[in-house]
């Protein structure tokens, strides 16, 4: 990035073990950007240990990132942010958040077929079991669960879709 270009702030949307990350890693390179994962922090902190206080622990999480993410962009640094916003709520209030510092944040959405997205949790999960990888285990209920909470974005709410065929 020159120092005529002004930093990026990007959100990335998808439901879990969609390729968000997958994705990051690939953009935080193409761009020079830093990547903020609400995941990486709580299962460096806490091992997916955290049980009843896991919702609080994740509130705490994005709100601490919401905040770091604006001392990077004030150094002239991207930013992109691998949260999830499952809801729309969610990305309603990361917009808001920003447009309240004058940030326009730029949203990726990582959609995925439903045949990929269990192929993919199957490999993540097949990965934790040998030890190759620290990530949530998703079992049927966890998957369950977040499927219905997902809403998935409308193409207004989006200015980048990617479709993830690189599973």
């Amino acid at each position: 990035m020159s120092r005529l270009e002004q930093p990026k702030m990007i959100l990335i949307c998808g439901k879990i073990c969609s390729g968000k990350t997958t994705y990051t890693k690939k953009l935080i390179k193409e761009i020079g950007a830093v990547h903020l994962s609400c995941d990486e922090i709580t299962l460096a902190l806490f091992g997916g240990q955290i049980g009843e206080k896991h919702q609080e622990m994740v509130a705490n999480t994005i709100n601490y990132l919401f905040n770091k993410s604006l001392e990077i962009l004030n150094i002239g640094v991207s930013v992109v942010l691998d949260i999830g916003f499952w809801q729309k709520s969610e990305r309603d209030e990361a917009t808001a958040f920003y447009s309240k510092h004058g940030i326009v944040p730029e949203w990726h959405y990582i959609d995925v077929t439903d045949d990929v997205w269990k192929s993919d949790i199957e490999k993540r999960n097949a990965n934790i079991k040998n030890g190759k990888a620290n990530e949530y285990y998703i079992d049927d209920n966890i998957s369950k669960m977040f499927s219905e909470l997902f809403e998935t974005p409308s193409k207004d709410e989006i200015d980048v879709w990617i479709t993830n065929d690189w599973s």
